[in-house]
């Protein structure tokens, strides 16, 4: 993180769009208590977007349903990303539906497929770990969708999301080549949010073979985690994008992640050597 502040947020993001790339700023903070917290999250992202766009950056805002809701009222939810979403169409940009754990995954889809109806430039990320996630994309594929692919960070049990790295690399791999069929057909804009290198230059390489061109697909990495190698990548024509977290909930969702998933440890670990 470059900071706790959506100040903080736009510096970095000002300071890499100077290299080439894109950016996507998320507040932390999920599950909140109340419908005023939602309003909040709102009103801060609304103001984000008025920011962005006065700086004239290169950067999308990506939100959590929990974070504007989902637990409380579906509808109250759904109107929050429908005020986001006609923003973000306003000021000429995107934004972003995050995916949470297994049990959200239903009423995030439905979330997405309202509001897609009426707003074209949306997106959604999709964890390749969930067993479900191949039909889960089949389904999505007639809205011309944005998907960000990731592999995914949340504990779930195995009959739910494969345990096993190995498994989800395959998964993650035959997604992105569904994914990249889809885009050769102008069907779907596919985003890889992978540090996987080796992953991102099968990937990459595939594209080449099927004939999708540069900008018809993106990565997507974190702020502070391979920088060297995203910079690279748009130096090499690719389009690249990197997620800046900001706010003042960064310690139990850093250690969430930790403890829910043992290899984000090692991740960490040898980011940090490297």
């Amino acid at each position: 993180m470059p900071g706790e502040e959506l100040s903080d947020a736009l510096a970095a993001a000002q300071g890499l769009a100077a290299e080439g790339l894109g950016t996507v700023l998320t507040k932390l903070g999920e599950n909140i208590d109340s419908p005023a917290d939602g309003e909040a999250v709102r009103d801060h992202y609304l103001d984000a977007f008025d920011q962005i766009k006065a700086k004239g950056l290169p950067s999308v805002i990506s939100v959590k349903p929990t974070q504007l809701g989902l637990d409380l009222s579906i509808d109250a939810c759904a109107a929050h990303v429908e005020t986001l979403a006609v923003k973000a169409e306003s000021v000429g940009s995107i934004l972003w539906i995050d995916m949470e754990d297994s049990s959200y995954v239903d009423r995030t889809l439905e979330l997405y497929r309202g509001v897609k109806s009426r707003h074209p430039k949306i997106g959604l990320a999709i964890q390749a770990y969930l067993r479900r996630t191949p039909a889960d994309i089949q389904s999505l594929l007639p809205l011309r969708p944005i998907i960000r692919l990731v592999k995914g960070a949340y504990a779930e049990p195995a009959h739910v999301a494969f345990p096993d790295k190995a498994d989800t690399d395959l998964a993650y791999y035959q997604l992105a080549d569904t994914l990249l069929h889809a885009a050769a057909r102008n069907e779907c804009l596919p985003i890889f949010g992978t540090h996987d290198m080796r992953l991102v230059d099968r990937i990459t390489g595939r594209a080449k073979e099927l004939g999708v061109a540069d900008g018809g697909y993106e990565v997507h990495m974190l702020y502070g985690v391979r920088m060297g190698e995203q910079r690279l990548l748009a130096r090499n024509g690719r389009k690249v994008a990197t997620l800046i977290s900001y706010g003042s909930a960064w310690w139990p969702w850093y250690m969430r992640r930790l403890a829910e998933r043992p290899a984000n440890v090692w991740f960490v670990v040898k980011s940090l050597v490297s």
